[in-house]
């Protein structure tokens, strides 16, 4: 049988929970579970995302940035690894909808150890996420 991963949780201030309710379950088709009037969860990938309306979140605020393969990554950002298939098919539909992507879906170490597709964006309220796929899944902790 194979080793299933445990779910993590991430819980992530937005400054409105209905914009994060049309982005992550609108446009990135997360399925909601419970939800009060400051935070909602959904199920993203399997894992458990939460967010919580804050006064404090960062709305667009830059963050910083690491040079990764020629580009600068926002830090912190988290995501998701998915399958080939399913990374293309969300890559098309943030295009179709006008997202504007802070890395352009592009192919990262190409022909190196750990080579991967991946893509940056943001959500409403200026969280950085990263979606990536491998061709050859064991390439993940590649060294």
């Amino acid at each position: 049988m194979p080793h299933l991963l445990p779910p993590f949780h991430l819980a992530i201030p937005v400054h409105d929970v209905a914009a994060a309710r049309a982005f992550y379950g609108g446009l990135l088709g997360c399925a909601e579970g419970r939800s009060d009037t400051h935070w909602v969860d959904f199920d993203l990938y399997g894992h458990q995302l939460v967010c919580h309306r804050s006064d404090a979140a960062r709305a667009f605020t830059p963050a910083a940035h690491n040079a990764v393969d020629g580009h600068d990554v926002p830090v912190p950002h988290f995501g998701v690894v998915l399958s080939p298939h399913d990374w293309s098919a969300l890559a098309a539909r943030l295009r179709a909808a006008g997202v504007a992507f802070v890395i352009e879906p592009h192919v990262r170490f190409a022909g190196q150890p750990g080579e991967q597709s991946t893509m940056f964006f943001h959500d409403p309220s200026g969280n950085a996420l990263e979606f990536k796929s491998f061709a050859d899944p064991s390439q993940l902790f590649a060294r």
